[in-house]
């Protein structure tokens, strides 16, 4: 299992040690998709990046179009993947314990990666990260608050490209969780009112960017689609209320 012991150097921004996680799903929705695939990577000191990864049965099929994306299909879930009860807790566990020493955890896109891993957690009774998500450092967000008018795509491939940092291969939970910590360390060295930040208000600032940037795109949508809604909630979508009942 990897882990960050931020204990002994005391958690910096943006030097410190960091988890990165990221998940490979069935579908883009995070109130239904089901995890195929996962991975964190601890990143921190002199060491090599320590990485556990997790391949799991959704107990559903697969979808053609996502499998074309992870390359994960529904007969490789069912013969090697793990049961969802067996490999969340574990995933569960290394965010918690990452987050109580007070290392940042880095996800690129939260609210969609946190949204499904809780949203599982809630369907096989995991107990899912009991402390407040923070910090938590999502490039995504720090990256369209720090140039905000910059043109082209927003990926995380194009991110890595845009910031020069290495990306070894898109849709490979892996390599997505290592490429976004490579960009949690990069943005505030291109972006130094980004390394003023202390680590205590970043969750607090992400939280008011994400929110004006949602707005922002919201406001783009509804030039053709009246009805478009873009969630504001930032790093995770709150649970139904009925499943908070």
């Amino acid at each position: 299992m990897s882990t960050v012991n931020a204990q002994t150097t005391g958690p910096t921004w943006p030097d410190g040690p960091m988890l990165a996680l990221d998940v490979e799903t069935t579908g883009t929705d995070p109130e239904e998709a089901r995890i195929v695939a996962a991975a964190v990577a601890a990143i921190g000191g002199t060491s090599e990046p320590d990485t556990t990864t997790w391949l799991i049965n959704p107990g559903i099929e697969v979808p053609e179009e996502a499998a074309a994306i992870h390359g994960i299909t529904t007969e490789q879930a069912q013969a090697d993947g793990r049961p969802p009860s067996e490999a969340l807790p574990e995933i569960a566990t290394a965010l918690s314990q990452a987050l109580s020493w007070g290392c940042p955890l880095v996800v690129f896109r939260a609210p969609y990666a946190l949204t499904v891993l809780a949203r599982e957690c809630a369907r096989h009774d995991v107990p899912f990260v009991d402390r407040d998500l923070e910090p938590v450092i999502d490039p995504a967000v720090l990256d369209k608050q720090a140039d905000r008018y910059r043109r082209g795509r927003r990926t995380l491939p194009a991110l890595c490209e845009h910031y020069r940092v290495r990306h070894g291969g898109p849709n490979n939970p892996v390599q997505d969780a290592l490429a976004a910590a490579r960009l949690a360390w990069r943005l505030p060295r291109v972006h130094p009112q980004l390394a003023a930040l202390p680590l205590a208000d970043l969750n607090t600032r992400q939280q008011a960017w994400a929110a004006e940037q949602a707005a922002g795109l919201q406001a783009h949508l509804r030039r053709t689609d009246p009805t478009a809604t873009v969630s504001a909630d930032w790093p995770m979508i709150p649970a139904p209320a009925e499943e908070n009942q």
